[in-house]
């Protein structure tokens, strides 16, 4: 799994002009699921996400987390961070798992950061969406579950 994490002091997302989902103070996380991902994967993002220590404290050093600061979460399904460039220019899907692997998934990753305390927005898997954040910092990480 790969996961695009940026801090945000406020986030939304909308399916054809309708807002579906949105957070204060928190994090957007684009997860993207490879087609040999498993509960593993979520597992291990599902703690790292929760713990990662990017929001600042009172001597404006990045020491807290998303749990610390009581922080919301929005997910997006993403699967073009899998994207293959290397040959021509159209890109390729491939790697990315396929819709009956990545929604239970990228279910699994939501709940799991439901279960640690942290309020969970979503857009909706495989639809056409507007994401629109502002990038607090800006700070952005990315974590390939994979890079263990």
């Amino acid at each position: 799994m790969k996961a695009v994490i940026q801090r945000a002091s406020k986030a939304s997302v909308s399916i054809e002009q309708q807002e579906v989902g949105k957070i204060e103070r928190g994090l957007v996380v684009l997860l993207g699921v490879h087609e040999g991902d498993t509960q593993a994967d979520v597992d291990y993002l599902v703690k790292k996400v929760a713990q990662l220590r990017i929001f600042e404290d009172e001597q404006g050093k990045m020491n807290r987390s998303i749990e610390d600061i009581q922080g919301e979460l929005l997910s997006i399904s993403q699967f073009t961070l899998f994207a293959d460039t290397k040959k021509g220019n159209r890109p390729s899907f491939i790697a990315a798992a396929r819709p009956e692997t990545a929604i239970p998934l990228y279910e699994s990753f939501n709940e799991g950061i439901k279960q640690r305390g942290i309020p969970v927005a979503t857009g909706k898997f495989g639809a056409d969406m507007a994401v629109s954040l502002v990038n607090d910092g800006p700070v952005t990480i990315i974590i390939d579950s994979q890079n263990k």
